[in-house]
This record gives C-alpha cells, structure tokens and sequence, in this order.
C-alpha cells in the first residue's frame, strides 16, 4: 500500500517541476497579461491525461500503476485548478469581466476538449 503513496508523492514532486517550467516559459513567450501558462498546463495536462487513461483502462497498454504514477502523480502535480480559478477569480475582482469570463469558460470548454482529444488519440495509438 506505501508503495502507491511513494509513486504519487515521485510523480507529484515532477509534475510540479514540470508545471513551474512549462507555465514560466510560455508566460515569457506570451506575456503575463492573460494566464497562458495556466492554460497550456491544464490543457495539455487534460490531453495526456485523457491519453493516459485510455492506454491503461481500455488498451491495457500499460499496468495499472502506471495511471497512479502518471496520472495521480505527475499530471495531478502539473495540472492546477486552484491556480485557475484563483486567477478568474482575480480578473474578476479587477473589473476585467470578459478576461475572467473567457477565462472561466474557455477553460472549461477547452478542457473538455483536450481531454475528449487525448482519448482520441489514446484509442488510436
């Protein structure tokens, strides 16, 4: 049982790594104005999540401690919900409306996409 702990704990500590890099470097590329980095985190966290959970749930591509290192782990460590509506949440506070409304939806819709995308490609690999 400690040994699934430990894969969610490895898995974590890299995914925050990987969301800190990732976000900083498209925030430098995009600017600060509008919460890229964010976006492409959650985005792309939902794809390869979506991805994930196929390969080892419907493929059986991969053993099932896979998805807890993966999918509890790392991608649970790189994709942040917090940081998203904590940055709605300001836009909103600020008077920017249509930002934070774009924001809020748009990470929603997009989400689901990304992660309907990932399973996709998922069933096709």
């Amino acid at each position: 049982m400690w040994q699934r702990y430990l894969l969610v704990a490895v898995g974590g500590a890299v995914g925050a790594v990987l969301r800190y890099a990732v976000s900083g470097w498209v925030s430098q590329r995009l600017g600060v104005s509008f919460p890229w980095g964010t976006a492409v985190v959650n985005l792309t966290g939902s794809f390869l999540l979506g991805v994930l959970g196929v390969l080892v749930t419907e493929r059986l591509v991969l053993p099932g401690p896979a998805l807890t290192l993966l999918g509890v782990g790392v991608l649970g460590g790189y994709t942040t919900f917090s940081t998203w509506q904590y940055e709605t949440l300001r836009m909103l506070e600020n008077g920017s409306w249509v930002q934070g409304l774009v924001n809020l939806a748009g990470g929603t819709v997009a989400g689901l996409a990304s992660m309907a995308l990932g399973v996709v490609v998922g069933r096709l690999l």
